[in-house]
């Protein structure tokens, strides 16, 4: 008898657990992803893109495609995607597993600043600095289009979706990125502020250490809450030992 995991993904993670469950004999994977970005990473067995349709239609994609766990490895900020995914998983009988990798944690030296919200980020920036690196991903950024009087460098796989700040220079990149390079970058667009989210890992986290380095605050906008009674796992290996044999 075969089992069909669907694993939510669009993380390193995400792709991770999916090669180590293929390997497994009698182990179907579908990965699911979002749509946001215009050339996902490959990964291993299938693949579907785009929405669901709500909780209400996860729920009905698992009974008709005899799913046998549910596994949430989406970005840490994924917050309707987790809600949805934790409704469509009681309502459909099937175990879930929500991978999520830590959080940062700041360090002696560094000048950490954590808000709640983009917009939080955008109503104490212009205290902070003039020149600021945005590394919050290409969703959301109106937040910070009324900041008139800074100047943002913006960075993202994909273009960033407007209203955008009239002073902004785009780079269009993707990591991971070493610290000699996010120093090289701060340094050049003479950067006095970064603003990130708590993403986690290490494929993003040398921007925080060349901006420890260089003694600049950092605007660190904090995860929402899980839904209730939901416990993470914090990397793959702990999430095959919650998935067990299948």
């Amino acid at each position: 008898m075969s089992a069909h995991v669907l694993v939510l993904g669009g993380t390193t993670e995400a792709r991770e657990l999916a090669a180590e469950l293929t390997a497994r004999p009698g182990v179907r994977v579908t990965t699911s992803l979002a749509g946001r970005v215009a050339r996902p990473a490959a990964v291993a067995g299938g693949m579907r893109v785009g929405g669901f349709g709500g909780a209400r239609g996860l729920a009905d994609w698992l009974r008709d495609q005899d799913v046998t766990a549910l596994v949430d490895a989406t970005h840490p900020f994924a917050e309707r995607i987790t809600a949805n995914a934790a409704r469509a998983a009681t309502a459909a009988g099937v175990p879930l597993v929500v991978l999520r990798r830590p959080g940062w944690q700041p360090g002696p030296d560094d000048r950490w600043h954590p808000v709640p919200s983009l917009d939080a980020a955008a109503e104490l920036l212009p205290r902070l600095g003039r020149r600021a690196f945005l590394t919050t991903g290409r969703l959301g950024l109106a937040a910070f289009a009324r900041l008139t009087r800074l100047h943002f460098t913006i960075r993202s796989v994909d273009p960033p979706e407007p209203p955008l700040p009239p002073h902004t220079c785009v780079l269009l990149d993707r990591g991971p990125f070493t610290v000699a390079e996010e120093t090289a970058l701060l340094r050049e667009h003479r950067i006095d502020v970064l603003v990130t989210k708590d993403s986690g890992g290490t494929a993003t986290s040398a921007k925080l250490t060349a901006a420890r380095e260089l003694g600049l605050p950092v605007v660190v906008v904090r995860r929402p809450p899980l839904p209730q009674d939901v416990s993470p796992v914090p990397d793959v290996t702990s999430a095959l030992e919650r998935l067990g044999p299948l």
